[in-house]
């Protein structure tokens, strides 16, 4: 078989990044649960309709055919057809319909899963990739604290990262209420097409964002330099609050609206500084272009990685989920799992101790005493110590090379059996100390930083 040809987008890691990758995992799963969030799954597949409906995704659905499907059948017809699901928040508002009178509300999840999104791979971008969501979601109405709890319950997943090397990470927030309440005050209409505008802010710059506010959505010069202004605000205190109430009044807007999404920011802006000071930001830029979003939105960088783009968004939608008598309204977020590892792996900011679980390589004296081996191997195995035995019955300074190579700290000889028949003590050696002694396979057992391997900062 030739040497086969990668395809861009979806990434392997080697043996050491997934470990470093299933640590990740460990940890935001650990955090979510501490917190009351109950893990679900759903299937990788969704009717494509059903997909399409939050909006301008269309170009990066990938959708599912069968190689004998009737090539005549019209392009256009998606009756029937299925696409894999690109986030996790469709397929999310769909399981909550289907299984409502079954889930006690407010009900809170967590989910973890590979996506697929058809879109130009780049730096951090894939097209398969895994997410971690959390939700909260209410039968009716769902309170607003959840929209400052969340956001809080992610710092401190991502904060519980900083010990392995994680940069420091900032949770940028805002609320679409203050934008939609300032923007109609303006006198503009087409609220989705400024909020699409205004988000595409740190990618084009402030001159390209105003040109598309006048030709998109009917903006004057004037409303347009209003709006760049609104989202030049950010800070981690409530003075974010007075400078938008300061800029509303120059501008002579006045909006119900506005002071509702303003009230609400004031609170989450009040808890983080509490809770978490430094890590949460009002950022009045942050738009989350998708149209389903009501409330509170979120971005989360890396401090010093900020080019990665962000890492972790969400927010409050109220009526994504409806099954015609009851709307469950939530609020969630969604890290990039693969995109935060892939700047972990890439940068060189963490490593694994080891590429291998094994802490232990059992010598194989001969190929006739192999099941002395495997025995020592069995007893060490059965108080959890991760165990493999050597693969040939080489010379000892071979297996241990093997044993270096794989990253395994400790070699275990078993006992020589004497004349009389008679096994001798059994011995481990430290390879990287050189340190040897007797040992007895049902006690013995490796210091704790050894057990496993162990996820750490690269320098």
């Amino acid at each position: 078989m030739a040497r086969p040809t990668p395809l861009s987008g979806f990434p392997e890691w080697l043996p050491d990044g997934r470990i470093v990758e299933q640590h990740v995992l460990d940890v935001l799963r650990r955090t979510f649960e501490l917190h009351g969030f109950a893990g679900i799954e759903t299937r990788a597949v969704e009717p494509l309709d059903q997909l399409l409906r939050k909006g301008e995704t269309s170009k990066e659905v990938y959708v599912l055919r069968r190689l004998h499907d009737d090539p005549a059948a019209a392009e256009d017809d998606r009756s029937g057809q299925l696409g894999l699901h690109f986030d996790l928040t469709v397929p999310f508002a769909r399981y909550v319909l289907e299984n409502s009178g079954h889930l006690a509300f407010p009900f809170q999840r967590y989910q973890i899963q590979k996506v697929w999104r058809g879109e130009r791979p780049q730096d951090g971008r894939f097209r398969e990739f895994t997410q971690a969501d959390i939700d909260v979601v209410g039968a009716g109405a769902l309170p607003y604290h959840y929209e400052v709890e969340l956001p809080l319950v992610m710092a401190e997943a991502l904060g519980s990262l900083r010990d392995i090397g994680v940069p420091p990470v900032r949770i940028l927030v805002n609320n679409r209420k203050v934008a939609e309440g300032f923007y109609r005050g303006l006198g503009l209409e087409d609220v989705e097409g400024v909020l699409r505008s205004i988000d595409k802010l740190d990618k084009i710059g402030a001159d390209a964002v105003a040109a598309l506010l006048v030709a998109e959505t009917g903006a004057s010069e004037d409303q347009a330099r209003a709006c760049l202004e609104l989202a030049a605000i950010s800070g981690a205190d409530e003075s974010v609050i007075t400078r938008v109430r300061e800029l509303a009044e120059s501008r002579s807007v006045s909006s119900e609206l506005l002071d509702e999404g303003l009230e609400e920011l004031g609170a989450l802006v009040r808890a983080a500084a509490e809770r978490a000071p430094g890590v949460v930001v009002a950022d009045l830029k942050i738009a989350r272009g998708l149209d389903y979003y009501t409330g509170s939105v979120y971005e989360t960088v890396l401090v010093g990685h900020e080019q990665l783009g962000s890492i972790c968004s969400g927010g409050r939608y109220d009526t994504l989920a409806s099954d015609g008598s009851t709307t469950y309204p939530g609020v969630g977020l969604s890290i990039g799992v693969s995109r935060l590892v892939s700047r972990l792996l890439a940068g060189g900011l963490v490593r694994a101790s080891r590429s291998v679980p094994s802490a232990v390589l059992v010598a194989v004296v001969s190929e006739e005493a192999r099941a002395a081996s495997d025995a020592v191997a069995a007893s060490l195995r059965s108080r959890g110590i991760p165990v493999e035995v050597a693969p040939a019955a080489a010379k000892f300074g071979k297996q241990i090379r093997h044993a270096d190579r794989r990253g395994i700290p400790f070699v275990w000889f078993p006992g020589a059996v004497g004349e009389d028949g008679v096994r001798g003590a059994d011995q481990v050696k430290d390879i990287r100390s050189g340190e040897q002694h007797d040992a007895d396979a049902a006690t013995w057992q490796p210091p704790v930083e050894d057990w496993w391997p162990r996820v750490q900062p690269a320098v």
